[in-house]
Parts: C-alpha cells; sequence; structure tokens
C-alpha cells in the first residue's frame, strides 16, 4: 500500500475534493499475471483539476506511485493526464482508468 499526501478526511480539510478509484480487476495486465487484488484511486482538488493525492494498494504499486509523485510535483491536472498515453498492458493503465472513469470515457470498465 502506498499513499501519495494527505490521507482524504485531511484532503477535504484543506480542498473540495473529487475522487475516482479503478480495480485491478480491470486491468488487462493484472488479469494475464493473476494478480487482481488491489486499487488506484486518485484525489484530485476540484476547483482547479490538481492532482493533489492518490491512494495504491496491490501488488507493484510500487512502479506507479513514482509516476504520480513526478504529476503531483507538476501540479499536472485531471485533463492533462487523460490526453496522457499509457502503453498497453501495463500497470500503469490503472492510473489513466481511475481519470478517464469520472469522466464516464473508462476503456476497460
Amino acid at each position: 500500500m502506498h499513499q501519495l499526501d494527505l490521507q482524504k478526511n485531511k484532503l477535504n480539510k484543506r480542498y473540495k475534493i473529487k475522487n475516482w478509484k479503478i480495480s485491478f480487476l480491470a486491468n488487462g495486465k493484472s488479469i494475464t499475471t493473476g494478480d487482481t487484488e488491489g486499487i488506484v484511486k486518485t484525489i484530485f482538488n476540484k476547483e482547479t483539476g490538481e492532482l493533489i493525492g492518490a491512494h495504491l494498494i496491490g501488488s507493484d504499486v510500487t512502479e506507479l506511485i513514482n509516476s504520480l509523485s513526478v504529476a503531483k510535483s507538476l501540479e499536472t491536472t485531471e485533463i492533462e493526464l487523460m490526453k496522457t498515453v499509457f502503453a498497453h498492458p501495463t500497470l500503469s493503465e490503472t492510473l489513466h482508468e481511475s481519470v478517464l472513469s469520472a469522466y464516464d470515457k473508462a476503456i476497460h470498465i
């Protein structure tokens, strides 16, 4: 399990937030490896769209946290993440799907 920035209840006190989560069950890489237990939740500032946090639970999430850390330090928005191309099949697609699902544009669910 990894967490980027504050817990949701603390973020709620500082920002108006919106968040989405996606299960590894919707990820092709997880399905092919048989390791489908896990989630990625991304948390954004509702007013600016900026990524302000994330929670990741599951196998190999250590490979994902760096991408979100870079995105956060660059003040990346949900729209910018939606436009980003993620390789397929990779676990990193769960980051993309988490954001896309908020706009009913998820590809794999």
